[in-house]
């Protein structure tokens, strides 16, 4: 068993962040590849996938909590020495998981079609999408499970395990995918609705070794109502924070279709590339989440403003790195998830910018995941919602009232990222999240 407390040397954090970076990528890689799949449909199914992503971005990243504040939770108790009660988080924030998921599922097929209608401003992107997200919204519940078990399993240190299991489950998925688009090895030619039914399976594949993990932990699998309270609680704050994401997001989206496909379909492939790198970045916050945790937990206030001082070096040399990989490959890469010239003459200037947020990232994401493992939700939410008002969702309209395009779309998104770093500069500097203690 893995000592929590053990120094926070580069050996350490890597230890962590690297099975981390394999569970991250996991899915951002699947969709990559997804959008390349769906890409050899033409434009048109390209931007029903954009329009029906955009949705499934939102409903299975709008409830981090179960991943993100069950790693504080549990950490804490980790550090402090009682793993039953740290899994007993794990078990709580599942049950969370299967009833919030079954909700979504039932709003979803009730609510799909004004849901897309509004998003696509009708017409053909409309039709093409619909098919796609009720079939797709099927794997809601799984999505969330698999949040909770990487949540109280990144608590504990143990980061091998959700790695195998996110792995097999978008494998199976990457199979699946081209083999039911394009109708091979004599399977139904199902072209984008294909692309929901691989998803789907995949999804709960991957959820049911989540299960099984926490079976034989051998603990309590009851609800537990004081537990419950208490992740609502935090998860309160940290779904505030994940609704202002998803309304610059969402905003965004709607703002691209009403371009055309073309845009959209181009604001969506660069989107997901800097969802991707964001999450390779945050392989790092999420060492930084389960070391500050562990470390608070045990009152070690020393050995968190270390762990919080050696990640956010190693995260910003890691996103110039990356700036850099994706400012030479610029006229190469945009090519891999497309071969439509009208979609590829759009994504010049998202992927400029994404280029220059890249270092600007590579601090804020850290940090986030050092406050984050602190527990300092209300913060967060705090600044990301003050963040999103002033600085991106009035260049989004405006954008849109003004016929800027995808240049006021991006524009606004770099002002956001700016604006938190801002914040979490300072709050990191301030010291005041370095509150020790178990709970």
């Amino acid at each position: 068993m893995t000592d929590p407390l053990e120094p926070a040397t580069s050996r350490r954090i890597a230890a962590l962040a690297f099975p981390a970076l394999g569970v991250l990528a996991a899915e951002p890689i699947y969709l990559l590849f997804d959008l390349a799949v769906v890409g050899r449909l033409g434009a048109l199914s390209l931007a029903g996938l954009a329009i029906g992503a955009l949705i499934m971005g939102v409903l299975s990243s709008q409830l981090t909590f179960l991943s993100y504040g069950t790693t504080a939770r549990a950490a804490r108790f980790y550090g402090a020495g009682d793993r039953p009660a740290a899994v007993a988080e794990g078990v709580q924030a599942t049950w969370l998981a299967l009833g919030i998921g079954a909700t979504i599922v039932v709003v979803v097929q009730a609510t799909a079609v004004p849901l897309v209608s509004v998003l696509a401003a009708g017409g053909d992107i409309t039709e093409t999408a619909l098919p796609w997200v009720r079939i797709a919204s099927l794997a809601v519940p799984a999505i969330l499970v698999a949040a909770a078990g990487n949540g109280w399993m990144r608590g504990v240190q143990d980061i091998v395990r959700p790695l195998r299991y996110v792995v097999f489950g978008f494998a199976v998925s990457a199979v699946l995918c081209p083999v039911l688009v394009f109708g091979w090895l004599g399977a139904p030619r199902l072209e984008l609705a294909g692309s929901a039914v691989a998803n789907v399976v995949g999804q709960w594949l991957a959820a049911g070794l989540f299960f099984r993990a926490l079976v034989v932990e051998r603990v309590g699998l009851r609800l537990q109502p004081a537990v419950l309270r208490a992740q609502v609680v935090m998860g309160r704050d940290l779904v505030l924070r994940t609704m202002a994401f998803q309304a610059c997001f969402v905003s965004a989206g709607a703002v691209a279709a009403r371009f055309g496909a073309a845009a959209v379909a181009a604001h969506q492939v660069v989107l997901q590339l800097w969802s991707f790198l964001a999450l390779v970045l945050d392989s790092l916050a999420i060492a930084a989440q389960a070391l500050v945790g562990a470390a608070l937990g045990a009152g070690q206030i020393e050995h968190a403003k270390s762990v919080a001082w050696r990640v956010t070096i190693f995260s910003t040399v890691a996103a110039a790195v990356l700036a850099a990989v994706f400012a030479l490959g610029s006229s190469v890469l945009p090519g891999i998830f497309t071969d439509d010239r009208s979609v590829l003459d759009e994504m010049g200037v998202p992927w400029w910018f994404l280029v220059a947020q890249l270092p600007v990232a590579g601090v804020v994401f850290a940090l986030d995941g050092v406050l984050l493992g602190a527990g300092d939700a209300t913060f967060m939410r705090n600044a990301t919602l003050i963040s999103a008002l002033v600085g991106f969702l009035p260049l989004i309209w405006l954008s849109l009232a003004f016929g800027w395009g995808l240049l006021g779309i991006w524009s606004g998104l770099s002002t956001f990222m700016v604006l938190r770093l801002l914040f979490v500069g300072w709050r990191a500097f301030s010291g005041r999240w370095l509150i020790p203690g178990s709970s």
